[in-house]
């Protein structure tokens, strides 16, 4: 990868994706050839997946340029992984979907609450994001 045309911040959520992405794709035997962001002038995806294995994520909020949330980036990784077995959105994709998105729950990768708030002094850091009126996480409620 040409980690040239990256920012810090980018390399290191692009470098925890990858990791997070192979684990995913080893588990669940998926070709997962390559993990790359999104160009900056798509708009409307949030991310893609070709025949070769190669995905693409949108890292940034289209309307305010943040970076989203690490929930979101891995919610999408894992809908492009079950993409790259079934190259549509039947109900064999959906039942794939899920399993991978349980999974990374219970993994402790996937975690609906857990943002990315990259700083000056703190790249890359995860913060609790408090949602008021939110559930608790699933180990909270058991």
């Amino acid at each position: 990868m040409n980690w040239d045309r990256f920012s810090e911040e980018e390399r290191e959520i692009l470098e925890r994706l990858d990791h997070h992405a192979r684990l995913l794709a080893g588990r669940f035997g998926l070709p997962l050839a390559h993990l790359t962001r999104e160009s900056g002038r798509v708009k409307r995806r949030y991310g893609s997946c070709d025949v070769n294995g190669v995905i693409r994520l949108r890292l940034h909020d289209r309307r305010n340029g943040a970076f989203l949330k690490y929930s979101s980036l891995i919610a999408t990784l894992c809908h492009e992984l079950a993409h790259l077995k079934h190259l549509n959105h039947g109900i064999r994709f959906r039942a794939l979907y899920m399993q991978i998105l349980e999974y990374a729950r219970a993994a402790g990768i996937y975690r609906p609450r857990a943002v990315i708030s990259p700083g000056k002094d703190d790249p890359g850091r995860e913060a609790r994001e408090a949602t008021p009126g939110g559930s608790p996480p699933a180990a909270a409620r058991r």
